[in-house]
């Protein structure tokens, strides 16, 4: 999603070439899914970890391209921000204790990247919005000099045609403007990529979607920016808002947002969400491949797609339909709503937890949808994000003639047994499924997520010391025990 390009300057030639392209792509697309053996094999788990860069003080420390560039691992990329980096982790099979395989691997990739960061001078740390961030750490200063960034910062400027306005509320909220979408590099995120046959994608998505504000509500590790005590999962305002090119004006019709829930259940299956991306949303980067891919697909080739691919990597949907060539071709969902941190056995748990119900609940998906309208879905999301376990979801109920508002707490704790046969529906391991999940009901038992210790922590340590210096004070204690791996449940 992150394809990097050589190009800046487009001609309305080029833009009409890629338009038409992305509806060859599409057609490409719909005979490949026809074919019966496309998608098969088993599934796998992938995952994405962004990563702050910070100081022995705590605050950002720019060195993202150095420590990239020492590192010399091809699965370590650079992120919009300066002091943000990404490690792409490796897929692994759902037969091959999945799960336990992303904690070691996550476990001793950022054991190793401490010591490359600390050349420069810099530590690791994984956190959904740094607490000791400042306005002065945006702009066009802190941004990565990529091609790609200056394109698609250009093109979401050109499109909103005035400053980015974000306003969140909240204990104390936040009202401001911005000239760029470097806001957006404040969001650091645990990218979850779950392969999924063709023939159960829809059905696989909408419980996907169904149960993502379920998973937000006790994974939040996002409580406020510069200061000002927000939403527990500030991440998904923040983000939304940071890049959002539409005008609103009530009179008028807008844009679809390019980072948003969705537009509505999936009725038939995954070509409908690429077709939506294509349809909805103008293109940022309109450069064609070498490859037709009608032609590809006439000679029995696994088309690349490779203009699909590009364009799909600038809509931000939380729940977002992948391609990919690789391995005889393959579909995933890529789970994008989570935040990075504490730890990486609470990443992985939450992982866990997602998957689990997601499978668990997929059998009954097509009773339990008619109950619940889209639109209440995307207010569960809002909701969970801004009260994580304090939050009530509305939720469908098939024994009775309507849906209702219960305490999110209540919902996790009846559906926990839910999400143990939906991992053991994949094949994961009886034991793999109890180290997570016995993570997610710790959590529970102690209503303590992330954002809560921050608070809490905050709270703690503000008193006779300046906010930026209690952040400062919080931060270190949150770094200490973020590299210990104990889940933060059972911090004190």
């Amino acid at each position: 999603m992150g394809i990097d390009i050589a190009e800046a300057d487009f001609t309305p030639q080029m833009t009409r070439a890629f338009a038409q392209r992305l509806q060859d792509n599409l057609i490409a697309l719909r005979q490949v899914l026809e074919w019966p053996h496309f998608g098969r094999g088993e599934g796998s788990l992938g995952a994405e970890l962004e990563m702050y860069l910070i100081d022995a003080d705590g605050r950002p420390r720019c060195v993202n391209r150095e420590v990239q560039e020492a590192a010399g691992d091809p699965q370590l990329t650079l992120e919009l921000n300066r002091y943000n980096l990404e490690y792409n982790l490796s897929p692994h099979r759902l037969s091959a204790r999945p799960f336990e395989a992303t904690e070691r691997e996550m476990l001793a990739r950022l054991s190793w990247l401490q010591a490359q960061a600390a050349t420069f001078d810099a530590r690791i740390v994984t956190i959904g919005i740094l607490p000791t961030l400042t306005q002065a750490d945006f702009g066009p200063d802190s941004m990565t000099d990529r091609t790609r960034y200056h394109v698609l910062v250009d093109g979401l400027k050109r499109s909103r045609g005035s400053q980015f306005e974000v306003h969140i509320d909240g204990r104390s909220p936040l009202d401001l403007h911005m000239d760029d979408v470097t806001l957006e590099g404040a969001n650091t995120s645990f990218q979850i990529h779950y392969r999924v046959a063709p023939d159960a994608y829809a059905d696989t998505f909408n419980a996907v979607q169904l149960v993502t504000p379920l998973v937000v509500a006790i994974a939040g590790n996002s409580p406020g920016l510069f200061g000002h005590d927000l939403w527990c999962e500030t991440r998904i305002p923040l983000f939304k808002q940071s890049i959002d090119t539409r005008i609103k004006d009530r009179y008028h019709w807008h844009q679809s947002p390019r980072v948003g829930f969705g537009n509505g259940w999936v009725r038939q299956g995954a070509h409908e969400l690429f077709a939506e991306s294509v349809l909805l949303y103008p293109p940022f980067f309109p450069i064609c491949g070498e490859e037709n891919p009608l032609v590809a697909v006439a000679r029995g080739k696994v088309p690349a797609l490779e203009e699909l691919r590009l364009h799909q990597g600038s809509v931000w949907l939380w729940n977002r339909p992948v391609y990919d060539d690789a391995d005889g071709g393959h579909l995933r969902i890529e789970l994008r709503v989570l935040p990075a941190g504490p730890t990486p056995i609470d990443m992985v748990a939450n992982a866990a937890l997602y998957i689990g119900l997601a499978e668990g609940l997929r059998p009954q998906i097509n009773r339990l949808l008619p109950g619940l309208p889209f639109t209440l879905a995307e207010y569960n999301l809002y909701r969970a994000a801004q009260f994580g376990l304090d939050a009530s979801l509305v939720w469908p109920d098939t024994a009775q003639s309507a849906c209702r508002e219960r305490p999110v707490s209540e919902l996790l704790a009846e559906l926990l047994p839910i999400a143990r046969e939906g991992l053991h529906s994949i094949g994961i391991e009886a034991s793999e499924a109890e180290r997570y999940l016995s993570v997610i009901e710790q959590r529970l038992a102690s209503r303590q997520t992330g954002a809560q210790w921050q608070r809490k922590a905050m709270a703690a340590r503000i008193d006779g010391r300046s906010a930026p210096h209690a952040a400062q004070v919080m931060l270190e204690d949150y770094y200490n025990r973020s590299v210990s791996n104990t889940p933060v449940g059972e911090w004190t």
